[in-house]
């Protein structure tokens, strides 16, 4: 059997073999690129390093399909620079050494190399700090890329010894000239209206390559009549969101949702909630992200906000998705709309800063329970003012340590029911002037 496999020739791919649109549409000159112009252009970071022959190493920072990949590659051409391109995922050690051996060789022989990393952060630290010495010594210019931040994913000495340059999402008109190459390079239009050509640039949620993926499906498609929207929902399916429950965009959409609510905006923060859910985010962390919100940016100035919190939170556990998750909803809807004050945030966190400064000083004597008489000898309880038998209901004593001036910490604000409480801080503030100073 294995004599019969030896006489059958390898398939050798022909000129002509079929080729992806994103393979034959990729740029080959940096002029080409589309949609990076605040990284490429002639007084932009690239720009201005080619044009003073000075570049350096990089990191490409962005969301996938944006030309990462592409810029290195190009970037290797127009430098005159050996191009090596290794994955973080799949690459080792060993297999680290030997791409710095070869680059040792090529170097001894006059040419250097641009080493493209892509998915860099997924290096460990010991495997970062490898690349150090070689991107020193010239042996390697580094490229690296991630669609993670750096600032949490790069060793900061690597960080140091490159630039870290932000690629953006393509947005509609980057997308709408990508397209209209493919229908140049396809040699025919798409089968499209124009609300569903909308729809499809749409669809690739700001990524070319996956937009490429889609004109080359639509493209091959037979139809009598440019399709609709509705007929092209039904022939693609919709592309999911890019959401990575633990990368960036966590982060980045629920600091979305907490400064919607902060800055009163029901509509924005329901936007931003249910982007979230349709990324497949945990109602429950967002339940207990909502009731922090509560308790931290509306505070006192409406009291019932936190308990509205928990009532939609223990709602969702009862009824489960996707009824609950209009409770959860609803409690957003009300904190985006409730007063705003972050009056005992601020107060809680100067209190937490004074106990931490005069750190075991100990209570007054007159405010200490004496439950024996060795206590009573020593004074504690002595001179207390129970303030029941007060005027007012009020004594107006010293409750801080001893030699340390009365702390002002809470401060209410003039919004929702923090009024009502900032006019008791204020009438107990001038009893206890008054009766301290009698």
């Amino acid at each position: 059997m294995a004599d019969l496999f030896d006489q059958i020739p390898a398939a050798q791919p022909g000129k002509e073999a079929p080729r992806p649109l994103a393979d034959r549409l990729r740029p080959r000159k940096l002029a080409q690129v589309i949609g990076q112009e605040q990284v490429l252009g002639p007084d932009a970071p690239l720009g201005v390093m080619l044009a003073s022959n000075s570049l350096g190493s990089l990191i490409f920072w962005g969301p996938p399909g944006v030309g990462k990949t592409t810029i290195a590659r190009l970037l290797a051409d127009e430098t005159d620079l050996h191009f090596v391109q290794i994955s973080a995922i799949f690459t080792g050690v060993p297999e680290l050494r030997k791409v710095f051996e070869a680059a040792k060789i090529r170097r001894a022989n006059g040419q250097g190399t641009l080493l493209f990393v892509d998915e860099i952060h997924r290096f460990n630290k010991a495997q970062q700090d490898g690349f150090l010495p070689h991107m020193e010594d010239g042996t390697i210019l580094l490229v690296g890329a991630t669609t993670e931040n750096p600032s949490f994913e790069l060793n900061a000495a690597l960080l140091s010894r490159s630039q870290v340059l932000v690629l953006k999402r393509l947005d509609l008109t980057d997308l709408e000239l990508l397209a209209q190459r493919a229908e140049k390079e396809l040699g025919r239009a798409l089968p499209l209206n124009g609300p569903a050509r909308e729809q499809l640039l749409e669809m690739a949620d700001g990524d070319g390559r996956a937009l490429l993926n889609l004109i080359e499906q639509v493209a091959a498609w037979k139809t009598d009549k440019p399709l609709a929207p509705d007929q092209l929902a039904t022939r693609l399916m919709k592309r999911a969101a890019k959401y990575d429950k633990s990368g960036d965009e966590h982060y980045n959409l629920i600091s979305a949702l907490h400064k919607s609510v902060r800055g009163s905006d029901p509509d924005a923060a329901l936007y931003w909630f249910t982007r979230m859910l349709e990324g497949g985010e945990d109602p429950r962390y967002l339940a207990r992200r909502v009731t922090r919100m509560a308790v931290e940016d509306i505070g006192l100035a409406d009291p019932a906000a936190q308990r509205h919190c928990l009532d939609a939170w223990a709602t969702y556990e009862r009824l489960g998705s996707p009824e609950g998750e209009l409770a959860l909803a609803q409690a957003v809807i009300y904190l985006a709309l409730a007063p705003k004050s972050n009056a005992a945030y601020v107060a809680y966190k100067q209190a937490r800063a004074a106990a931490r400064k005069t750190g075991s000083e100990p209570p007054p004597k007159h405010i200490l329970n004496a439950p024996t008489s060795l206590m009573k000898d020593q004074g504690y309880g002595d001179g207390y003012a129970y303030d029941h038998d007060a005027e007012d209901g009020f004594s107006g004593q010293h409750y801080f340590p001893d030699g340390m001036k009365h702390g002002v910490y809470y401060t209410p604000v003039e919004r929702g029911y923090e009024r009502e409480l900032k006019k008791r801080v204020d009438y107990f503030a001038k009893l206890r002037a008054k009766r301290q100073g009698g």
